[in-house]
């Protein structure tokens, strides 16, 4: 691609703004529901639980509401760009390891996950020699164990490397 050529645009603004306002139009259904079934009305004592929250909902219901009714009625006159090729890639950078983490928490336990996260972002992103990356991946891990483990007497997710070390 040359300079004065555009980059393309991956995404416009007009869909996730109607697919979020679609979200939280569902989560003020909710709100809303949950409402009705507490009580949203004056005790003798004063507003019941569902009565600030079923407020909260209507407001938050005709706010989504105006929202899509608004980039339907602008659909084709609304090109702006919400995210590039270039912020995607940024994005999927970050995401997919992330991803990946949370998956092998379960099988392999949090510490081990956490110092292999750490070991790819400081190998990939940071340029970080594996001497570094592995020292301090190691060092974060520990203290986290410390922490969680010993300090807070909080137990996080342990896998094979932790058991055979009898954590």
């Amino acid at each position: 691609m040359s300079e004065d050529q555009e980059p393309r645009r991956i995404v416009l603004t007009r869909l996730p703004e109607v697919l979020v306002a679609l979200v939280l139009l569902l989560l003020a259904g909710l709100v809303i529901a949950d409402s009705l079934r507490v009580g949203h009305g004056w005790a003798e004592d004063g507003p019941r639980a569902g009565y600030f929250p079923f407020f909260i909902g209507i407001g938050l219901a005709l706010a989504a509401a105006g929202i899509v009714v608004q980039q339907v009625l602008a659909w084709r006159e609304d090109d702006r760009e919400f995210v590039g090729y270039t912020e995607a890639g940024m994005v999927w950078a970050v995401l997919w390891p992330m991803v990946l983490y949370a998956l092998l928490i379960w099988p392999a336990g949090i510490y081990a996950s956490s110092a292999a996260l750490i070991v790819y972002f400081m190998r990939r992103h940071g340029r970080f020699g594996w001497g570094p990356s592995v020292l301090i991946a190691g060092g974060v891990t520990v203290l986290l164990f410390l922490v969680f483990e010993r300090w807070f007497l909080v137990p996080l997710p342990k896998g094979p490397l932790e058991e055979w070390l009898g954590l």
